[in-house]
Formats: structure tokens, sequence, C-alpha cells
């Protein structure tokens, strides 16, 4: 087992995995655009069917034009937190497969790939000593409309990314809440050889 960050895992994982999590108290401070860049580039790295690629992210950085629309966009309860943020992005996703030639396919992983976009996304900006925070809590319709994002792609989800600071500096009933989350015993998620577990 490996112990890391108030949490403990039942197999010795990297503590990597155990010290990401996703806190709401930012500084409010700009990050280099060439940080935001290495994010971003590390997160179009990752997998998907058929090297199809089908994630996009749309951004905006505090202090930018685009800032107050982004924020905008989130729910208001994402907008209490995250607008501390140094960067906000939607995940996108294409819902169609391009064959070799050029026709569409609907994509049955498109969202699954962006996941893993996202996963190394959140790992890059861990390593540099940020946190990224993703919301479902959003406004799609709208982006949709006000971010020009084209038919046959699809809005995941937002993420915020900072610095983080003292959970003090957040409203009472989000300093509270503001602790590396735990997760389900590995039996509850992992069944060898057919699915036993509860259908909730």
């Amino acid at each position: 087992m490996t112990n890391s960050n108030t949490r403990q895992s039942e197999f010795p994982v990297d503590p990597l995995f155990l010290d990401r999590w996703s806190p709401r108290a930012f500084d409010g401070k700009a990050m280099p655009h060439e940080d935001l860049l290495t994010i971003l580039d590390a997160a179009h790295w990752a997998p998907s069917a058929s090297n199809q690629q089908p994630w996009r992210f749309v951004y905006a950085q505090r202090d930018s034009k685009d800032w107050p629309l982004f924020l905008e966009l989130l729910m208001e309860g994402n907008q209490r937190w995250a607008k501390k943020a140094s960067a906000l992005l939607f995940v996108i996703s294409r819902s169609y497969n391009l064959s070799r030639e050029g026709e569409k396919k609907p994509s049955a992983t498109h969202a699954f790939d962006a996941g893993a976009a996202w996963f190394s996304l959140a790992m890059q900006s861990h390593l540099l000593g940020y946190h990224a925070h993703g919301m479902a809590g959003i406004f799609k319709d709208q982006i949709v409309e006000k971010l020009n994002v084209p038919e046959g792609y699809v809005v995941n989800a937002a993420v915020a990314i900072g610095t983080l600071t003292d959970k003090n500096t957040l409203p009472d009933d989000l300093a509270e809440r503001e602790v590396p989350s735990k997760r389900l015993p590995l039996t509850e998620v992992a069944f060898e050889g057919k699915f036993t577990g509860k259908a909730d």
C-alpha cells in the first residue's frame, strides 16, 4: 500500500496518483502561457481509438478578454471558486470518426478518449506544480453557441487550472469540503471474470 496526501491505496501505486486531486482554493494569479501550452501538449498525446484524437480544448487565461465569458459559462456554484483559477478550458470531443475516404461514422469512444486527454492534462498540471479541477456544472448549449462549437462536436466538461492556496480563502461551505477525496474499495469497482458488483 501507499500513503500520501492523506490517502492510502490498497496496493503499492505510485504516490503521484494519490497526490493529484481537485482542489477549489486557487491563488488568483496568472500562469505563464508556456505552462498552459505544455499542459495542453501533454493532453494531446493521450491515446485514442484508431488515433482519431477527437479531443478539442477551448481555453482562456485569467485577465484575458475572454475570461469573463468563460466564467459566465460555468454554473454559479463553480463560478464562486473558479474565478480564482489561472486558466479555464472546455473539453470538447468530435462525436464521429473519419474513414480514410473522409466518410463520417459515429464514434463510440470519443468521450472515453477525451477522458484520457483530460487525465493527461491533470497529471501534467500536477507535475508543473498546478492543480486541475474538472467540472460538469456548465451551460453546454451556451458554450456551443458562444464559442462557435461546430456541429458533430460534444461539450464534455470544463477544467479550472491554478495554483493551490490556503483553503480559508474559500467561502466556509467550500472550505469544509477542501480535502482530497477517498475512493471506493477496489473490490467494488474491479471484478474478475464477470460483473459481480452492486447495480446501485
